[in-house]
């Protein structure tokens, strides 16, 4: 999820400013770098309509010039050969934690001289790489945290180079934000303390620093970092949750950026006009579910119907409630219409398709419990309904209005106790369009029999 916003924002600040958005793919770990993991980059960036320019990059595949690049460290005397063994290195951070100090490097293969380095690497001896971290600090204006300064005496020499010779992912980033020109770095504040190790790595390798920006992290609602246990954390998830693409763009754009005025729901062309470095917010981003909902709604109830159908098409038809060839016409693009008012997700349109498009309905437990509390004076209310629409002769709105408004007066009670147990008989659910919608969206057979079957279930 954090990708994804990372993602926008990138693709955002690019298209609002003529730039390029570039796509790498981080692989040289290869226990977290799986085909699998790679697949659901391209999928959920795919179904966000985010595109990229140019050609993908995969790190793996640049590993030669990874290697050289650390050749030229070496050379500069910004970097040297570490022999230290890791027993040797987890021996001495023991002894440091058995002082209660903190365990930092102390050069001691800083120290060698260049005739014992040539002879150990002779000798075959493994080793690796180390940055000799200089002294003073190091500091960058953050285009959302403003100056951020660290001092260098609080950097370890790191590692950018393993025994192995493949490169630790500081080096291979800036190798490859070179070798790519970026110009902007823009992802998650837990980068903050990578940042000043790849500005020494860009100034040793006699490039010009490009600009950062540290984006606030994603929280879930009880104030931790967007994690499973809060559900599901890649985008793409949210495609089979019934969530559509635009609303999850415009949600993800307000999870740690302000476009001002109080706008929360936004097109991308509109997002892209408004997008700016003033409106990036330094706190983190809580990932609302239910706010997310609430965004899909809003996109669900104002898409054109030649958008929405096409999505929710398959989902009805892959729950069984008709087949896919069947649902076409105006009289369906009617019924998507008429229920799209009500639902947050394309799942509650296909949940309150199915009393129109089954022949029978299920009657959920809980509405027969609220609405037909007493089933016999449900049951005569229903008769009663059946009387007066069956003599409706023309089936209209108005005319059904009318014939259950007078049914109420004559019984001396409110349209409510009329309406609510006739909803539960056409629908199995307490919650509905408009009656009279649902009347003429089941048309006069269909409803006639949908009451006496109900009638039937309470008397028996």
């Amino acid at each position: 999820m954090g990708g994804a916003r990372t993602a926008l924002f990138n693709w955002l600040w690019a298209r609002k400013h003529g730039g390029k958005m570039l796509l790498r793919i981080e692989d040289t770990d290869k226990a977290r770098s799986t085909d699998e993991s790679t697949r659901a980059i391209f999928e959920g960036l795919g179904w966000l309509g985010l595109d990229w320019d140019g050609e993908v990059v995969h790190q793996g595949a640049n590993l030669a010039r990874h290697q050289e690049d650390v050749r030229r460290i070496l050379e500069s005397g910004a970097a040297y050969r570490c022999f230290c063994t890791p027993a040797e290195l987890d021996a001495r951070r023991k002894e440091a934690e058995s002082r209660k100090e903190s365990f930092k490097y102390d050069r001691r293969c800083d120290r060698l001289s260049d005739a014992d380095v040539r002879a150990r690497v002779a000798a075959g001896e493994q080793f690796v790489v180390r940055f000799r971290i200089p002294d003073g600090s190091t500091e960058w204006d953050d285009l959302v945290h403003g100056t951020i300064s660290f001092p260098n005496k609080d950097v370890d020499d790191f590692v950018v180079l393993r025994s192995d010779e493949t490169p630790i992912y500081n080096l291979a980033v800036v190798s490859d934000d070179i070798a790519m020109n970026i110009t902007l770095v823009m992802r998650g504040d837990d980068h903050i303390s990578n940042t000043p190790k790849q500005i020494m790595l860009y100034r040793a390798l006699g490039h010009e620093v490009p600009r950062f920006a540290h984006l606030p992290m994603i929280h879930g609602m009880d104030g931790k970092k967007l994690s499973k246990r809060h559900g599901a954390t890649a985008v793409g998830d949210y495609q089979h949750m019934g969530i559509v693409p635009e609303a999850m763009v415009n949600f993800l754009a307000l999870l740690g950026w302000s476009p001002g005025g109080d706008r929360e729901i936004m097109p991308l062309e509109q997002m892209v006009e408004l997008f700016s470095a003033d409106g990036l917010q330094k706190k983190a981003a809580v990932f609302d579910t239910q706010k997310l909902e609430w965004m899909n709604g809003q996109y669900l109830s104002t898409m054109p119907l030649e958008k929405l159908e096409p999505r929710v098409t398959p989902a009805i038809a892959a729950a069984g409630l008709a087949p896919e060839e069947s649902l076409r016409g105006k009289r369906y693009l009617a019924l998507l219409d008429l229920l799209r008012v009500r639902a947050r997700t394309i799942h509650d349109i296909v949940r309150q398709a199915a009393p129109y498009l089954s022949d029978t309905i299920e009657y959920d437990p809980d509405a027969v419990a609220k609405s037909w509390k007493d089933p016999a004076e449900a049951a005569d209310v229903l008769r009663a309904a059946h009387g007066k629409l069956s003599a409706t002769t023309e089936w209209t709105a108005e005319g059904l209005e009318s014939a259950l408004r007078a049914l109420a007066q004559e019984r001396g009670t409110t349209a409510g106790k009329i309406f609510q147990p006739m909803r539960v008989a056409l629908t199995g659910m307490s919650v509905s369009p408009g009656i009279f919608d649902v009347l003429m969206t089941l048309g006069r057979d269909k409803s006639l029999a949908r009451v006496e079957a109900a009638v039937a279930r309470l008397t028996h």
